[in-house]
């Protein structure tokens, strides 16, 4: 064994060109120390260890993928439920927005017929009036012109009449209601 570690320190004395070279002391570099806890590690933990730890390490991917699974499932429930409450709000905006336009339509034209029922009534109104004032008029003028046909006439009687000719006037008309007294008996 002596020879085999002497080759190895002749090696490290090898001359090297600037800073680079192989260390062959196998002291120094501890390859010894390594080997046996490598070996140590592996022969220990081979079964028991590396695949609990595999093992372990595997069901929390497996649980993080499932449980990423039943998120991405929860959530593609939940957009579409949100999508289905959109689609029914939407609905019901367009349902409020049409029946708004048809309220606001049949109110106008409840309002335009009502404004015509009342411009009618008013237009009535009117006529109303104005026949009524005409026929007032009429009748005002009827009494005046009855009033100085019946002045005039007074006034013609008066200035034409004498007292014979009006004796005769009442001596004719009580001969004449004396006549009719007699046809009626």
């Amino acid at each position: 064994m002596k020879n085999l570690t002497d080759s190895f320190v002749y090696l490290g004395h090898w001359p090297s060109a600037g800073s680079f070279g192989f260390n062959t002391d196998i002291l120094a570099t501890n390859p010894i120390n390594l080997s046996v806890v490598f070996g140590v590690l592996i022969f220990f933990g081979k079964g028991v260890c590396v695949n609990d730890l595999l093992d372990n390490r595997k069901q929390r991917i497996l649980n993080t993928i499932r449980n990423s699974e039943e998120l991405r499932e929860g959530a593609i429930q939940q957009l579409e439920n949100a999508r289905a409450r959109l689609r029914k709000v939407e609905t019901e905006a367009d349902q409020f927005r049409v029946n708004g336009y048809s309220e606001i339509e049949r109110e106008k034209l409840n309002l335009i017929n009502s404004t015509y029922k009342t411009l009618k009534q008013l237009e009535n109104y009117k006529n109303e009036t104005i026949l009524f004032e005409q026929q007032r008029t009429i009748n005002q003028v009827r009494e005046r012109v009855f009033q100085q046909a019946l002045q005039g006439a007074i006034g013609t009687l008066n200035s034409c009449l004498s007292n014979e000719l009006h004796l005769r006037t009442i001596n004719a008309n009580i001969g004449m209601f004396g006549t009719m007294k007699e046809i009626t008996d």
